[in-house]
């Protein structure tokens, strides 16, 4: 019997794309990628200022509390925040407050600090992802926040969401 002429061994060649449509092209910003700190500012039409109420909260707070929130910001922003191992800083809240972040720090005479923020992915002419600042709260040790705190907070989330391009400090 003679050798058959093809290879048995041989497999056919695999084609190769182009190094540019290997690498998947982003449409938007990723939860993967470091994220830029940002503050609300309210839109509102009869108000000249326009506050800024999570900045507002945060410098009304004594200064050794602005000394621990400000490096936790930083850290989980570029983390990035799903990625972020807070010991206690960074939490993510459950129930009606379900995809809001606070950021917790206890100051003097055992009083509590909270920063909250949201995570944003869908703002308008923006190349990295947002963790935005909505506001802040301040409780006596062992207390909670009263619910309709929380709804101050939501109703500011909603007012942020309205708007794209987004409305920042």
């Amino acid at each position: 019997m003679s050798p058959d002429p093809r290879s048995r061994n041989r497999r056919p060649k695999r084609r190769t794309l182009p190094q540019e449509a290997k690498a998947p092209v982003p449409t938007r910003p990723s939860s993967d990628d470091a994220h830029d700190v940002a503050y609300f500012r309210r839109h509102e039409d009869d108000d000249p200022e326009q506050h800024i109420p999570g900045r507002e909260a945060l410098l009304s707070w004594p200064a050794t509390v602005r000394a621990k929130i400000a490096p936790t910001l930083i850290a989980v922003a570029s983390a990035p925040p799903k990625r972020f191992a807070g010991g206690g800083r960074w939490e993510a809240m459950h129930g009606e407050m379900a995809g809001y972040f606070e950021v917790r720090v206890d100051g003097p005479r055992r009083h509590h600090y909270r920063l909250f923020c949201l995570l944003d992915y869908e703002a308008a002419d923006r190349e990295k992802p947002l963790l935005v600042v909505l506001d802040g709260r301040d409780k006596p040790f062992r207390t909670t926040l009263d619910s309709s705190d929380y709804e101050a907070v939501r109703a500011l989330g909603n007012e942020y969401r309205k708007r794209n391009p987004r409305s920042l400090a």
